[in-house]
């Protein structure tokens, strides 16, 4: 009896002990592909606290590792683990990219600048969302220069590219800095007026990708209003606050607390897939707009922007028809997005201002930060 008390208490110590998981970077080989004369490849950075890789198609993000509180590190965003996966896959389309040249939805694919009506390339019913049908997800971005802590990348997207006006000069950089930040920094001219509007569409999972639902992560996001949307979940080009609303999270709760719950007057479908109006000092001002934890993990992430709104998408498309990293399917409300941006449809709408026009001879410049960290284990 004493014997087998001892293996069982010995099985426990072992248990406690067991081993960090580190970090397991995909083959570079998986990405090396050449598409429409362009070569892609994979590209890892690093700062000793985050390593992340990132592959010039679509300037994607496709592993960011992060260490819990015990130093045991998870890859925290959803993807795929080869580039013919993103190529051909049947799930959701933009994981982890670059998305532009306006993204969010233009309704009925159609907009005015200058007394001219422009038709776009409708990709999302009778609607252009996230730039139609080509866009900045599906270019393949020249490398401008790469190191162990730093990516630029530039692309030029043509005049009447999906409908759109102007040729768009674009560079994104992605930087690893030595406070644990991922800083996302954009920069456009054009040579004719246009719309433009990027962000990084990467779902996170600070848990780990493939290891469950984002319904138990808290959440908050500084703002005390939002847009809202009409019966087809499109923008109506009005806004309301989010005071006693499933859509208040100044205060940080859990992501699935009131997901299911119906507002009238803010939504028509369940779940989270909504821009907030970031509180700032000012239009240009560089603010906090939210933060993730993940209470089990310890992983903490804050956004920071000079954005006016940062969109939240609960990842309720999801639908297990993708199979990500972990060979598991990413099924419903599996990873979230939060994306600083302008606001949805706001050319569309003069109650929307400031409007994502770009003028010859201006610079579109927007920087993003998400900053990752550990909260220690509350004492009981």
């Amino acid at each position: 009896m004493k014997k087998a008390l001892s293996i069982f208490a010995f099985a426990l110590l072992l248990a406690s002990c067991s081993p960090k998981k580190e970090v397991k970077l995909i083959d570079a080989a998986n990405f090396n592909k050449e598409i429409e004369g362009k070569k892609v490849s994979l590209y890892t950075l690093k700062n000793g606290f985050l390593t992340m890789q990132v592959t010039n198609y679509g300037g994607r993000v496709v592993a960011l590792w992060v260490p819990d509180r015990r130093g045991s590190y998870e890859d925290v965003v959803l993807g795929y683990d080869h580039i013919d996966k993103y190529l051909n896959n049947s799930g959701e389309r933009y994981l982890g990219a670059i998305v532009g040249r306006c993204a969010n939805y233009i309704s009925n694919g159609t907009f005015t600048l200058d007394s001219v009506t422009y038709q776009l390339a409708k990709n999302d019913g009778e609607h252009t969302f996230n730039g139609g049908l080509v866009g900045a997800d599906k270019m393949v971005w020249d490398v401008v220069s790469a190191n162990d802590s730093v990516i630029q990348m530039h692309a030029l997207l043509a005049d009447g590219l999906d409908g759109f006006p102007g040729n768009l000069d674009v560079t994104v950089s992605y930087t690893l800095t030595y406070d644990n930040t991922l800083q996302i920094r954009y920069k456009a001219n054009t040579d004719v007026p246009t719309l433009c509007n990027f962000t990084n569409s990467s779902y996170f999972n600070l848990r780990g990708e493939g290891r469950g639902t984002i319904l138990d992560h808290e959440l908050q996001i500084n703002a005390r209003y939002m847009t809202t949307l009409n019966e087809q979940g499109l923008p109506n080009g009005k806004y309301s606050g989010v005071k006693s609303t499933p859509f208040d999270f100044r205060e940080k709760h859990l992501v699935g607390e009131n997901i299911d719950k119906q507002d009238e007057q803010l939504t028509c479908v369940k779940g989270y897939n909504h821009t907030w109006i970031v509180d700032k000092n000012g239009p240009k001002a560089y603010s906090w707009c939210a933060t993730l934890v993940e209470p089990k993990s310890g992983r903490q992430m804050e956004v920071w922007t000079d954005q006016v709104g940062i969109l939240f998408n609960s990842g309720n498309a999801f639908d297990g028809k993708g199979v990500g990293k972990s060979g598991k399917p990413m099924n419903k409300r599996e990873g979230l997005a939060l994306e600083p941006q302008f606001f949805p449809d706001a050319i569309n709408h003069e109650s929307l201002a400031p409007y994502p026009i770009l003028n010859p001879g201006e610079e579109y410049s927007q920087l993003s930060i998400y900053k990752f960290s550990v909260q220690p284990k509350e004492k009981k």
